[in-house]
């Protein structure tokens, strides 16, 4: 079992960076494979970026591919989001969510075993 607590939310003017983090505790975050989901006021949630347990896998939406790196710290027990070149269209919820399974870009947010109560990113145009 894993909590998991996102930070690093915030305002920030198109074309900026933001990176979020997702801090397990109670558990080893780094034995779960761990995904980023969005959703935007009036919209359905949505897969952002996810990464293998052993962190050798990593998927992305298409709309963020290039954009946005997924990547996790072990010793720290974090997964992050770095966030670069963002756009009016990011803005969002961000929620980061574990499974102890394998999981792909087409694995649901109801899919995994532990979600986070998300945390706010704005993007100002």
């Amino acid at each position: 079992q894993v909590h998991l607590v996102e930070s690093g939310g915030g305002l920030v003017q198109a074309g900026g960076s933001l990176r979020l983090s997702c801090a397990g505790s109670g558990g080893t975050l780094g034995t779960y494979s761990t995904g980023w989901f969005r959703q935007a006021p009036g919209k359905e949630r949505e897969f952002v970026a996810a990464i293998s347990w052993a962190g050798d896998r990593t998927y992305y939406a298409a709309s963020v591919l290039g954009r946005f790196t997924i990547s996790r710290d072990y010793a720290k027990n974090t997964v992050y989001l770095q966030m670069n070149e963002l756009k009016p269209d990011d803005t969002a919820v961000y929620y980061c969510a574990a499974d102890p399974r394998m999981i792909t870009e087409n694995t649901g947010w109801n899919e995994y075993s532990y979600r986070g109560q998300g945390t706010q990113v704005t993007v100002s145009s």
